[in-house]
């Protein structure tokens, strides 16, 4: 298959590494472009694998080429291309930024969410806004153990996990480097519903990528591997402290 174009609206830490998705130039009745999860044969994807020639890792809103050498759906991540990272390095084409970008997010949300959120799956990933969310970041400055989680409502689909006071967790590298430099080293915890959170990024609207787990002990679990902010937030980010 030829090297395919993807816009990349997952970058997320996974405990063996980090892992990527996107939106690819093919038809689909519910997101109206097809969502790929790039991956490797046998094993986890590292950032090494998802870094250019040029020595940048791929990042939310780049559009970069691939080699996607095969499907492995395996329901319900459907979604799964093996990809070849070795001959054919990731190379970014250009971004998505500004009017484009807020244009975009609004015209691909996806249509039939419960496909993903509902109790039987069909397919593993979907782009969101909800009716109302909250988000909520703690770093314990003894065990340095550090949490990012959203919760959401959504109009027409009920998630318990992300409808309770918890929320999901957040596996966006670049929101948790958001949450690390709001709490600074004193670390803390930090809570905040929507108008505060708009309020202090500054923005008018986030956009939620979502995504279920692997299975582990019989469950795969809802995620949030991409908050896109409207208009988009700056941070740096360590890679060395994802």
């Amino acid at each position: 298959m030829p090297a395919q174009e993807i816009l990349v609206l997952s970058m997320t830490r996974m405990l063996s590494g980090v892992c990527t998705a996107g939106l690819v130039h093919q038809a689909h009745p519910a997101s109206r472009l097809s969502w790929v999860r790039p991956i490797k044969e046998r094993s986890s994807l590292l950032l090494g694998d998802l870094t250019d020639a040029q020595g940048r890792v791929i990042q939310l809103g780049d559009v970069v080429e691939l080699q996607l050498l095969r499907r492995r759906p395996i329901p319900p991540h459907t979604e799964d291309w093996i990809t070849d990272f070795i001959y054919h390095r990731p190379r970014l084409l250009r971004r998505l930024e500004g009017e484009r970008r807020a244009r975009f997010l609004a015209e691909h949300l996806d249509r039939a969410a419960e496909e993903v959120l509902g109790r039987n799956p069909s397919r593993s990933l979907c782009l969101v806004r909800s009716d109302r969310l909250w988000a909520h970041f703690t770093l314990d400055p003894y065990s340095l153990k550090y949490e990012a989680r959203i919760g959401f409502t959504l109009s027409g689909t009920c998630h318990p996990q992300a409808n309770s006071p918890r929320g999901l967790p957040v596996t966006d590298i670049k929101w948790r480097a958001l949450g690390r430099s709001w709490l600074g080293e004193k670390g803390g915890e930090l809570r905040m519903e929507e108008d505060a959170l708009l309020r202090r990024l500054p923005a008018e609207e986030v956009y939620l990528a979502l995504g279920l787990s692997r299975g582990f002990q019989g469950k795969m679990w809802l995620i949030v591997t991409g908050v896109h902010v409207v208009p988009d937030y700056q941070v740096e980010i360590d890679y060395r402290n994802l």
